[in-house]
């Protein structure tokens, strides 16, 4: 298999502003740089699995989820609690706050702890929410035990829901609906909580629908600001009659909102081929097909794309497909293969630069010619039971 353009994959090179391809075409390495932008700090799992905050413009590099790590995209959300570390800044009934020197999920040793004294504790903090609007709060939670407390909207503990402390950090969420413009998140110890005690870290406050990466503030609410990644290639690295491309990765929503990775000549052109997640319908991937001022496209529906899939889109004149986890779901029989393809973008120029890919691509990668059906299903699959049953959050019998 002639791979020409590769992204991932375990390899990555980041400074501020970009972030690594390569190419090996002619036999010459070949580095095709990602534009990046972000005008604000953000926060990754490094591969120690702590939490790193990095500037402006950085890529992340996220290991969250595999050792290998993924560049994590995510549009803008803000933490709405001003203190999502320092607890003493938090309201408490029948609770103390302390400070503690055990190693907190940044690797720091300077922590809270909350202890409660009554079945109706409770350590908590009112932000400025709109009434009526979904939010969901955050934080990392544990405890010296294992047991049960509930993690809630400030002013109403049943809106809420039990969560199961352990003696390791883990990050909790639950979904709150404010009934008034002052309200947020707390951590009750109600009369069937079996914790006399937890330790709490992060907290976060946002008007999403899912959980977003950390952003720590200190004394007022911070912005994170959404991210694009744009314009690796060139000319030398696709071919314009016939190619494959080659996507491995997870969307952080899939609300049916696209989220594009865009083969074209990176203009607003019709001549692009996209793989599309999310496009228009939750649990569907498309492959479009545009060359002459028509397109095709293929549709892929029933997957759950909040965890790891692989995908392929394979195009030459009157054949084309995509395909899912080792399986060619559709093909095509009429397309007249596009020109002048030079640039892979994590969006889509033709809508202006919308429909960003928001989420985790553990590898990207390219084929300057059309695979045997037998490639395509090696490339596509897993290459063993664990790493199935890993990616794909699978319980194993």
């Amino acid at each position: 298999m002639a791979q020409t353009y590769k992204f991932g994959n375990g390899t990555w090179a980041t400074k501020k502003g970009s972030t690594l391809a390569y190419s090996d075409t002619n036999n010459a390495f070949k580095p095709l740089p990602f534009s990046f932008e972000r005008n604000s700090i953000a926060t990754r799992v490094n591969k120690e699995g702590l939490i790193e905050v990095v500037g402006n413009d950085i890529p992340r590099i996220d290991y969250t989820d595999s050792t290998e790590g993924a560049l994590l995209l995510e549009n803008s959300a803000t933490n709405l609690i001003n203190y999502s570390e320092d607890f003493t800044q938090w309201a408490t009934f029948d609770c103390v706050v302390s400070s503690t020197s055990n190693t907190q999920p940044n690797g720091k040793s300077s922590g809270y702890i909350a202890t409660y004294s009554s079945n109706s504790s409770v350590v908590r903090y009112f932000s400025t929410v709109a009434s009526g609007t979904s939010y969901i709060f955050t934080a990392w939670v544990k405890s010296n035990q294992n047991g049960t407390i509930k993690m809630a909207r400030s002013n109403q503990p049943n809106d809420g829901a039990y969560i199961n402390v352990t003696t390791e950090w883990k990050r909790f969420e639950v979904q709150i609906t404010p009934t008034s413009s002052n309200d947020g998140g707390g951590f009750y110890r109600l009369s069937d909580s079996d914790l006399n005690s937890i330790e709490i870290w992060g907290a976060q406050l946002e008007a999403n629908s899912v959980a977003s990466s950390y952003i720590p503030t200190n004394g007022s609410t911070v912005q994170r600001s959404a991210e694009t990644c744009n314009g690796s290639g060139n000319s030398e690295v696709f071919n314009d009659s016939q190619g494959v491309l080659f996507v491995e990765g997870v969307i952080n929503n899939d609300d049916g909102t696209s989220n594009n990775i865009t083969l074209g000549d990176g203009t607003f052109s019709n001549n692009r081929m996209m793989l599309l997640f999310s496009n228009g319908v939750a649990n569907r991937i498309s492959a479009r097909f545009d060359s002459s001022g028509s397109d095709v496209t293929l549709n892929a529906d029933g997957y759950d794309l909040t965890i790891n899939h692989k995908v392929v889109l394979k195009y030459k004149a009157n054949d084309i497909a995509i395909w899912v986890d080792g399986f060619e779901i559709n093909s095509g029989n009429s397309f007249s293969a596009p020109s002048l393809l030079n640039t892979i973008d994590l969006y889509n120029p033709f809508n202006g630069g919308q429909d960003n890919f928001y989420g985790k691509t553990k590898e990207i990668a390219y084929y300057d010619e059309i695979l045997t059906d037998a490639e395509l299903e090696y490339l596509t699959s897993y290459r063993s039971l664990n790493e199935m049953v890993t990616e794909l959050n699978l319980n194993a019998l």
